[in-house]
């Protein structure tokens, strides 16, 4: 079984990003990509990916679409957005976290995250430490930020964490995320990386992958 073989089967059945998912059309604008904040925050906790992905949805349906839109909207409107989305665990907890991160951001950057890449100025890690000052941005929240933006914000690229890599090892393939990228030819690279998220959060992904490449 090659790699590239293993490679084109990946992309091939798990290909989309989260955002895409989610129904971001990810550009380099202001809402695109407070969209993939809030999803990245609750893609972040214990909860099933499918999860996370209605409750941005659900988020978007109710009109909070910015961080002014989201701050201006009461903490219960929230919590009843994040519900009908099935986001139930953290829903209070979350509601707090998304009304305090659109002050933030409004604050810090004028509610718009291109202020916040323009301040790291092409460094990633600065990235990092600046997303996470957003409440509800742990290193997991990052991550995920940092997988679904490279595709606008290519100084980030290649960005393949360790959930990313995990998935890699599953299917046998190379750790290194240049080795990665470089199998995976006309590829992007978050398209990869949320492919390799999918199969590292799901054995049964991985197996139906391998014995498809097979």
């Amino acid at each position: 079984m090659g790699r590239n073989r293993v490679v084109e089967e990946l992309v091939a059945a798990q290909g989309r990003t989260y955002a895409e998912e989610a129904g971001i059309r990810l550009r380099d604008t202001p809402q695109p990509l407070y969209r993939l904040l809030v999803l990245a925050c609750l893609l972040s906790a214990r909860i099933r990916a499918s999860v996370a992905v209605e409750a941005a949805r659900a988020l978007y349906d109710a009109g909070m679409r910015d961080p002014r839109a989201m701050a201006d909207a009461t903490w219960q409107q929230r919590v009843d957005a994040l519900g009908r989305g099935g986001y139930r665990r953290y829903d209070e907890r979350t509601a707090t976290q998304l009304g305090e991160g659109a002050e933030l951001v409004r604050e810090r950057w004028g509610g718009d995250l291109r202020r916040l890449r323009k301040e790291a100025d092409g460094d990633v890690a600065e990235l990092g430490r600046l997303l996470r000052q957003v409440p509800g941005m742990g290193p997991a929240g990052v991550s995920i930020f940092l997988r679904e933006v490279q595709r606008v914000w290519p100084e980030v690229a290649p960005y393949l964490d360790e959930k990313a890599l995990s998935g890699a090892r599953r299917l046998d393939l190379p750790d290194d995320p240049e080795e990665l990228v470089g199998q995976a030819r006309d590829t992007e690279p978050a398209v990869l990386a949320a492919a390799l998220v999918r199969v590292a959060l799901d054995t049964k992904l991985a197996e139906d992958c391998l014995r498809r490449a097979a």
